[in-house]
């Protein structure tokens, strides 16, 4: 059964003003006003470059990538208090054991959505180009099982 108490107005009781950037894209201003509107975030605390080169780059040929990972798992330890939000996109692999992870040390898991759009424009009478246009709506909260 999923733990249904998660809707952003009862966030309040946790709600901290910081949030962890583990994703490989750069926040919008957008979505820095969303999360500061929503979640009252103040602070955005991004991984350091040389562990966002690690998370940017995640070997697809590794069959176990948790020793690829250990040193952002020691970063988010070692930065992380409990209650800080944390932003969680990129390989799936690497998403389900940081998620993981953040449930385990208290830290608030999110992810963010978007609304898709797709435009074709002509180039040439037989070649089309589509651009995709992703627009940030909101930034949802992982949910986790509840146990028993």
């Amino acid at each position: 059964m999923l733990n249904k108490g998660l809707v952003f107005p009862m966030w309040g009781s946790y709600m901290t003003n910081r949030m962890l950037l583990l994703f490989s894209h750069t926040l919008t201003e957008h979505q820095k006003k969303d999360a500061h509107d929503t979640l009252g975030i103040t602070e955005f605390t991004p991984l350091p470059h040389h562990l966002q080169n690690a998370w940017n780059n995640i070997p697809p040929t590794l069959p176990s990538i948790t020793n690829h990972l250990e040193p952002i798992i020691a970063w988010v330890h070692n930065t992380a208090e409990k209650r800080d939000f944390i932003l969680i996109q990129g390989d799936f692999g690497a998403v389900y054991i940081m998620v993981t992870f953040a449930f385990s040390i208290g830290v608030i898991p999110v992810y963010a959505t978007t609304e898709k759009k797709a435009a074709e424009i002509s180039m040439s009478a037989n070649t089309v180009k589509t651009e995709r246009i992703f627009e940030h709506k909101i930034f949802r909260r992982y949910e986790q099982e509840e146990k028993g």
